[in-house]
């Protein structure tokens, strides 16, 4: 009886010491996540605080924008920044629609490439398709810098220095979008294919009806990555326009400084009003970008 009633007592001893452990451990497991969540909130609030000193700031006056401490909400929201960038001197709506133009043909041709391009390089045989496959993605170590000159003198000799085109041509292929399109497409499985060949499929029918839907979340991320980069791009523009009614947002910009200064309110409501598109399509395209860099960094 005594052997019994110490086994039990040691099992009960056990099972208050286990008890005990498991409760430190899910206290130990809620601290770290709450400290985890407050780095992240941290961290958050510093990626976000830029956006939202630049919007506070398209409704301010000079001396508003740099009154210390800084005061996120305005104490007068002044709407007459953006009227002026608007209607002013400055033809903001005019470099608004190039780079509307320019990046709707630039990422419409890079989804068309890339997508072609990679279901070919993952789904088709034919001869060196590895050797031609490595060359390309090969060219990506190249800085962009280096292409300025040569393609400048390109450009020039086809009469297309000064042109929209100059900058649309170049832009409709993309190295990065091609690898990241044959890396989903090769996900898809052989016996797919095989089936739809067997019921009279070409490539063309192959690609567009069963292998298109089954990569929205690669397309999606390539449309936003490909209207980012696009939308944003300074240098090239830089270099190859003249005129000023061909101006992108970027060189639209520098409009508003001058021998005289910087109208800081000025480039405020501008900088909002270019970067308010790459906010809805993110916001709206969320979901499919998500599962795109989380397919990408799993499969292939």
């Amino acid at each position: 009886m005594q052997t019994q009633s110490q086994t039990q007592s040691n099992t009960r001893i056990n099972t208050i010491h286990n008890s005990i452990i498991i409760r430190n451990r899910t206290r130990r497991n809620k601290l770290i996540k709450s400290v985890m969540t407050l780095l992240m909130l941290g961290f958050a609030v510093m990626m976000v605080f830029p956006f939202l000193w630049t919007l506070s700031s398209s409704f301010k006056n000079t001396a508003d924008i740099f009154e210390i401490p800084i005061r996120i909400i305005p104490k007068k929201f002044d709407w007459s920044n953006y009227k002026k960038v608007w209607t002013g001197s400055a033809p903001f709506y005019v470099f608004y629609l190039n780079s509307v133009k320019i990046t709707f043909l630039q990422v419409l041709g890079s989804l068309v490439t890339s997508s072609l391009a990679g279901f070919a390089f993952a789904k088709l045989r034919f001869k060196y398709k590895d050797t031609i496959f490595l060359a390309y993605l090969a060219t990506m170590i190249i800085p962009a810098q280096v292409l300025f000159v040569p393609r400048f003198i390109l450009f020039d000799r086809l009469h297309l220095v000064n042109t929209h085109e100059a900058i649309i041509l170049p832009g409709m292929f993309t190295v990065l979008g091609t690898f990241l399109m044959r890396q989903f497409f090769s996900t898809l499985p052989n016996e797919l294919f095989e089936s739809s060949k067997i019921d009279g499929a070409g490539y063309w029918r192959m690609f567009w009806q069963i292998s298109v839907p089954l990569v929205k979340p690669a397309i999606v991320t390539l449309l936003i990555l490909t209207f980012t980069w696009h939308w944003n791009e300074y240098e090239n523009p830089l270099i190859l326009l003249r005129d000023r009614d061909l101006f992108t947002i970027p060189l639209g910009l520098t409009s508003y400084t001058d021998e005289n200064g910087t109208d800081y309110p000025l480039i405020m409501a501008a900088s909002v009003s270019a970067f308010a598109p790459l906010v809805i399509i993110v916001a709206i395209c969320q979901r499919w970008f998500v599962e795109g860099i989380a397919g990408t960094g799993i499969k292939g």
